[in-house]
């Protein structure tokens, strides 16, 4: 299973840049274009789950808004407070999207 909400990351959007700029250049088609974001939708999927290890936990102060469309799960919280060992961070917002896993 792999996600597209990657592509709205700077590394995802410059990607897309580049690649529309190929194809409008002539350099590439629409569909090593499309071959090359399903690519990278694999792989950035593929490195997160294997190679982000920390955990962090969060409390937030209020749920203000929520999502459920496609199996993914969009989270607007309010007041939240990050713990990392002894480590805090405070913000006023943080927008979670989360997406069904892989059972293996």
């Amino acid at each position: 299973m792999n996600y597209q909400h990657y592509r709205a990351t700077t590394l995802g959007t410059t990607l897309q840049e580049t690649l529309e700029e190929m194809i409008q250049s002539g350099e590439i088609t629409q569909e090593l274009a499309n071959a090359v974001l399903q690519k990278y939708d694999k792989s950035v999927t593929n490195a997160l789950s294997k190679k982000v290890t920390t955990k962090i936990n969060f409390t937030a102060g209020r749920l203000q808004t929520y999502r459920f469309c496609d199996n993914v799960w969009t989270l607007i919280l309010k007041d939240v407070e990050f713990r990392k060992g002894q480590e805090v961070l405070q913000v006023d917002a943080v927008k979670v999207v989360a997406c069904l896993g892989k059972s293996d």
